[in-house]
């Protein structure tokens, strides 16, 4: 009975599928608004049905538009395929030529007996040929986009033509940018935007961990080239040229500083939120102000401050001298240790991100309906089983993604490390890496100091795929996500 209950919800499942996508099928371009709807779909089966001409489109942009009656679309689709073919023919094959090599001409100096003088001869700059190479690539995706454009215009036209339909005129087309299609007008430029310095940048910072750009390859002088995966495996192994004596012990420093720095700010903040809006509590707006005032300093002036306090001679080791729990010339070592660091930096951060969290889970706790208290207490249920029953639950709902950001952020959490110790203490056994370093602060020395930028790319590509994983994983095994329409019941 159970599999017969199984094999019917299935069956009206798909029904419900395949009638979704037969009215999808069936109501395409039926507007000017509509015949980029669903843009996938569309071009799949505009390769599948069209005749000749929209198939031809793919070859000659526009050719089915022009010949069906829309001559704007065909001027604007043939100019985009046009700047594309003399782009590739001034600059585009030599920048993929280019991007094969990273360059072979190396910057040399030669004696001139004319002048007196050693003159020197530019080479290829490696550079300038990757960032080519990844700018062409781009602009070759986006032909084919612009390709797929073409056929499904021209499958458009064809089905309008055969459906005994007016053409949709340029000047209709053009109205409908300040109408239905103003989303993508005004989308159009932010778009390029974050193509331009947010995807190109981001793909050339991948490439990067492909090469070995360092220090001894810097240019124009030098050039660097491919080297494959050669440094993901140097990052992972422990040889003796390898990086993983220090990487994997800064990734672990970096997942438990991650754990400690979300849970300990959102318990404590979530505990002190709790007892400043209980009932029997007085003057809460005083204890508010006092915790939303460390909020107006600035933060790194806190962390400076902090940084200060607790140096060897700083006035808390002093303040120890004089009531004379330590000798005249003793001192803690609270920044030299690393047990200790890294203890202070929990410490400290907690002092610094409480008081968010205080105010964030305030908004949250006055929302909860004050029902469910009530019949708790008429059942006879203590602080404790409220506290763990009714209030807990609803707050790691409601803030799972918050803690999922405040996590993610905690791991590329640059500052707290930077500013209280800078990474330190030293160590001879990392990889110019100190005992209290995050992979973020890892990779600020490789790079900013140290000028491993492939390694430092390698890095930057672990810390991605962590925190994108540990997201995806967490969000999708939440109570948020599995119970959302529960809760909005």
């Amino acid at each position: 009975m159970k599999n017969e209950r199984s094999e019917f919800f299935i069956e009206n499942l798909l029904e419900g599928i395949i009638v979704k996508l037969f009215k999808k099928k069936n109501n395409a371009a039926t507007s000017p608004g509509d015949e980029f709807e669903n843009e996938g779909f569309l071009t799949f089966e505009a390769i599948q049905k069209g005749d000749s001409l929209t198939k031809l489109s793919a070859l000659v942009f526009g050719l089915g538009s022009l010949l069906r009656g829309q001559p704007g679309r065909f001027a604007l689709l043939l100019a985009t395929e046009l700047f594309y073919f003399i782009y590739m023919a001034f600059y585009g094959f030599s920048s993929l030529a280019g991007l094969g090599t990273l360059g072979t001409r190396t910057q040399s100096s030669e004696w001139s007996e004319a002048l007196g003088v050693y003159v020197t001869t530019a080479g290829d700059n490696s550079m300038l040929f990757l960032l080519h190479g990844v700018v062409t690539i781009m602009i070759t995706l986006l032909f084919f986009y612009f390709m797929s454009v073409s056929v499904r215009c021209a499958y458009t036209a064809q089905l309008a033509v055969e459906q005994k339909r007016k053409q949709v005129s340029f000047k209709k087309d053009v109205r409908s940018l300040l109408n239905e299609n103003l989303h993508k007008l005004l989308m159009t430029w932010p778009l390029v935007g974050i193509a331009l310095f947010t995807i190109v940048p981001l793909v050339f910072m991948i490439m990067i961990a492909f090469t070995n750009y360092d220090r001894d390859h810097q240019v124009p002088g030098n050039l660097f080239t491919w080297v494959g995966l050669s440094n993901f495996g140097n990052m992972l192994s422990f040889s003796s040229n390898g990086f993983g004596r220090t990487f994997f012990p800064v990734l672990g420093w970096t997942i438990v500083w991650a754990i400690f720095a979300t849970f300990s700010n959102y318990i404590l903040g979530m505990i002190l939120a709790i007892l400043i809006n209980r009932e029997g509590t007085r003057i809460k707006k005083v204890w508010r102000f006092m915790f939303i005032l460390s909020i107006a300093l600035p933060a790194f002036v806190g962390l400076l401050t902090m940084r200060t306090i607790f140096n060897n001679n700083g006035p808390f080791n002093v303040l120890l001298q004089q009531i004379g729990l330590l000798g005249l010339n003793e001192t803690i070592t609270w920044w030299g240790d690393p047990l200790l660091a890294k203890i202070m930096i929990i410490v400290v951060n907690i002092w610094v991100g409480v008081p968010y969290t205080m105010l964030t889970t305030t908004g949250i706790l006055q929302n909860i309906p004050a029902e469910l208290y009530e019949a708790a207490n008429v059942d006879g249920a203590g602080p404790a089983t409220t506290f763990f029953k009714i209030t807990l639950p609803y707050m790691i709902f409601v803030m799972t993604p918050y803690l999922i950001t405040a996590f993610v952020g905690n791991i590329n959490n640059f500052n707290v490390i930077y500013l209280l110790t800078g990474g330190g203490p030293n160590s001879l056994d990392y990889y110019y890496a100190g005992k209290t370093d995050l992979l973020v602060t890892w990779l600020y020395k490789l790079t900013i100091t140290e000028k491993d930028y492939s390694i430092g790319s390698v890095i930057g590509i672990f810390v991605f795929l962590l925190t994108a994983s540990l997201s995806l994983v967490v969000y999708r095994h939440s109570t948020a996500y599995k119970s959302e329409e529960e809760f909005q019941k």
